[in-house]
């Protein structure tokens, strides 16, 4: 399944902060609940800002999960932030040489992602993206919006996988309450008095189908 840009920065008159592409049949995902990922250390290591393809370490761990939600119908959501840009690290090129490489590298695997949406705002970064607490970047709940605007999917049956206390906040924002990790130091994170404890990566799998 081909992935077609909703808002592509490196296009005159686009948000220049913005990357947001999603499945050609987006629209079949209505009411479905969905996988949300992190990128940096759910699909791939964090290896500190990895912007070009020889940097990106797949993490064989999500690969199960991915696989059932392809199986099962939901669509697998990648939510990012890329602070990267707006410091002058990389830019939306290499940010997209790096998804190409991790659809090829998944493809391998008989996994797929359906939507993958960037947030290069960032407080301290270069103008025109020195934006702070932006409505898209995570802690803030925006990516997650937007991926429910384009597909209509269900927030409170999804899930999210996430390696920082942001992404969980940003999740709950949005209605997500099914909090996963595979960072040891998430395991048992509880954010709020309603919120459920952050869990195992491993146990993510068995809640999708």
């Amino acid at each position: 399944m081909s992935r077609r840009a909703i808002n592509d920065p490196r296009w005159p008159g686009a948000d220049p902060g913005l990357w947001i592409e999603a499945a050609e049949d987006a629209v079949r995902f209505a009411g479905r609940p969905a996988l949300f990922l992190d990128r940096d250390g759910v699909i791939n290591e964090d290896t500190g800002y990895p912007s070009r393809p020889e940097h990106i370490r797949i993490l064989e761990d999500i690969i199960e999960p991915i696989r059932r939600a392809n199986a099962t119908g939901w669509p697998v959501v990648v939510v990012t932030n890329q602070s990267g840009v707006a410091q002058g690290l990389f830019g939306w090129d290499d940010f997209a040489d790096v998804t190409a490489h991790i659809d090829a590298e998944l493809a391998t695997r008989g996994a797929r992602l359906d939507l993958v949406l960037g947030c290069g705002y960032y407080g301290q970064g270069r103008p025109p993206l020195d934006v702070a607490d932006h409505p898209m970047r995570k802690p803030n709940p925006g990516m997650f919006v937007e991926a429910g605007r384009l597909t209509g999917l269900d927030f409170g049956r999804s899930l999210m996988v996430g390696d920082r206390e942001s992404d969980f906040q940003a999740a709950m924002g949005a209605g997500v309450s099914k909090l996963f990790s595979p960072a040891a130091d998430c395991i048992g994170l509880r954010l709020g008095p309603l919120a459920e404890v952050v869990r195992p990566l491993a146990e993510a799998a068995e809640l999708i189908g």
